[in-house]
Parts: structure tokens; C-alpha cells; sequence
């Protein structure tokens, strides 16, 4: 019973840092799905595109701290006119070092709110 312990105590840890390292991926995928949202819904309330640059940028610095470095937000694709849309991208590279892998990876989140029909854009 001992030696199946001792062949078998690898296995279930690899196993168990496997789960944690697919745990810390979902967790920061929905951080920079949420931040992406919370950076079009900023930018889609304001009048002028460099004032909703300013906002998105601002709401995901709010949004992303701990292991996403340098996060960044596009809002290329943008139709930014009456009842148009504001199309936020953020990227950010997350420090796969604390969990032993070394490393980092690129994790991209992208929404799209609708301009109001009757909000005036410069």
C-alpha cells in the first residue's frame, strides 16, 4: 500500500497544481471580459471619443490590478455617432510565475455597447 502511495503522490499533485493553474486562467479570462465591459460602458457615456478613451482607460487601470501587467485598451472599431457603438478591446499579459509555470500569457476581452439614439457625440 505504501509503494502505490509513493508511485501515486506525483500524479495527484501534478494533478492538483493542473486545477489551480486552470483556476487562476478562468479567474483572470472573466477579469478581463468585466473590465473590457466596465471600459465600453465608461466610454459610451461620454460626448467626445478622446474623453471616452480617457474613460476606458482610466475604468480598466480601476479594474485590472494583481497579475495582469501593463493592461491596455482599444477602442478601434468604434462607430462613434448617434445610436452607433463603442467597441472596447483590453489585453493585458498575466504572470503565470506564481504558480510555478514561468512564463506569461496574453489574455484578450472584447464588448460592444450601443451609443443612445439620442446622445449627442462630437
Amino acid at each position: 500500500m505504501a509503494v502505490e502511495t509513493v508511485m501515486l503522490a506525483p500524479v495527484f499533485l501534478l494533478f492538483i497544481m493542473f486545477l489551480a493553474a486552470a483556476g487562476v486562467l478562468v479567474e483572470a479570462q472573466g477579469e478581463v471580459n468585466g473590465a473590457a465591459r466596465d471600459a465600453a460602458r465608461a466610454a459610451s457615456v461620454q460626448r467626445t471619443f478622446d474623453a471616452a478613451t480617457a474613460a476606458a482607460e482610466e475604468s480598466v487601470r480601476a479594474a485590472l490590478t494583481g497579475e495582469c501587467r501593463a493592461p491596455a485598451v482599444s477602442l478601434d472599431g468604434s462607430r462613434w455617432e448617434q445610436g452607433g457603438q463603442v467597441r472596447a478591446e483590453v489585453t493585458c499579459e498575466l504572470d503565470l510565475a506564481v504558480l510555478g509555470l514561468g512564463g506569461s500569457r496574453r489574455m484578450t476581452g472584447t464588448a460592444v455597447v450601443p451609443i443612445e439614439q439620442l446622445r449627442r457625440v462630437e
